[in-house]
């Protein structure tokens, strides 16, 4: 699917003359493939790649472009765009690298809702929901529930599931779904404004293909069958890719996550779990850790039920996950610094020898 050019021109012409890019065209990328890139300038789509430059001067795998990205490329034999500089990015929305203690991965870029998928009838999970809010939350971006499958559920399973949800998070829109009998598509769409992008996240087999599809009006994406034994959707996304739909908005699908590390933005956080932030505020001791200190005033309000204890003790899970990201993160950048100034000190010594 192509970014429509003019899209591409009003949201970056002023930062193009600011900067003096008129050599450069702007783009938008549609595709990801380990480095190898597909960009649109609005009338057709080129295979591109990133400069040297941009390689050697990356300081992690976040410096490079993310499906969602606004670029300045240059065109090449008609066919190959070469990325010569990331446009500012007004959101981004990463968890921890999977494997890799103290890195982030960016999930998509540029987001103004995330749709976040969960089978209501095999997937539904507040704790990872609360997950998912928090990296949206820290980039600034609106997130939306949506509970796929209802045609898999029974009225008193999806009763139950809500009740559930409106106890600990009153506050997050939710849209109920069938994929098959596409009730509350018109719901989703209608949320959908041109020119804003929105992304599809949650974990494998959710039905995020299939609702693109649907959304799409054509099987432009692959889908698995669920399967008989467990119930359960294929994992079929495979990378990132852009699409544009008929109203003119965009929408981005991404793998399925079986993994949601938190990284070392608190913003999110506060705002998931705002009430029991709130009361901690409260607490006699400034540094209390809500275990057993004398005038805890959160301990105080789980005895009396103001907050739900399965919230609290996700927050604290989550609390903790990041206090040793932000360790870890600490001692890599410990170490780099350390690392650059032995690098800095050899090529003085080398400067000067006879």
């Amino acid at each position: 699917m192509i970014v429509k050019e003019s899209d591409i021109y009003k949201e970056y012409s002023e930062y193009f003359k600011k900067k003096q890019l008129s050599d450069f065209s702007p783009g938008r990328v549609t595709q990801e493939h380990r480095e190898r890139y597909i960009v649109s300038d609005g009338k057709r789509e080129y295979e591109a790649e990133i400069t040297g430059n941009l390689r050697f001067t990356a300081k992690s795998r976040t410096d490079f472009p993310a499906v969602g990205d606004w670029v300045a490329m240059k065109i090449h034999d008609s066919d190959l765009a070469i990325i010569h500089e990331i446009l500012p990015r007004k959101t981004v929305l990463k968890r921890q690298a999977v494997g890799k203690p103290g890195d982030s991965q960016i999930i998509a870029v540029n987001i103004d809702t995330a749709f976040i998928i969960q089978a209501i009838n095999n997937n539904f999970n507040i704790n990872r929901l609360e997950r998912y809010l928090s990296i949206c939350y820290s980039s600034n971006i609106e997130p939306v529930l949506v509970l796929s499958k209802t045609d898999l559920a029974g009225e008193e399973e999806i009763a139950a599931s809500i009740s559930e949800l409106e106890k600990r998070e009153k506050k997050v829109k939710y849209i109920l779904l069938s994929n098959i009998t596409l009730t509350g598509l018109d719901q989703l769409l209608g949320l959908m404004q041109r020119n804003m992008t929105y992304c599809v996240v949650g974990s494998s087999g959710v039905g995020k293909s299939t609702l693109i599809n649907n959304l799409l009006k054509k099987n432009l994406l692959k889908t698995g069958q669920i399967s008989s034994s467990t119930n359960k959707g294929k994992h079929t996304t495979d990378h990132r890719e852009l699409f544009v739909l008929e109203n003119g908005s965009i929408i981005i699908d991404t793998p399925g996550m079986k993994e949601l590390g938190i990284t070392d933005d608190q913003v999110g956080i506060r705002t998931t779990f705002e009430d029991i932030i709130d009361i901690s505020a409260k607490c006699k001791f400034p540094d209390c850790r809500h275990i057993n200190e004398t005038g805890c005033a959160v301990i105080e309000a789980l005895n009396k039920g103001i907050i739900e204890r399965n919230s609290f003790e996700n927050f604290q899970k989550i609390m903790k996950e990041q206090e040793r990201f932000n360790t870890t993160l600490f001692e890599k950048r410990k170490k780099d610094k350390a690392f650059g100034k032995m690098l800095r000190n050899y090529k003085k010594n080398d400067r000067y020898k006879p």
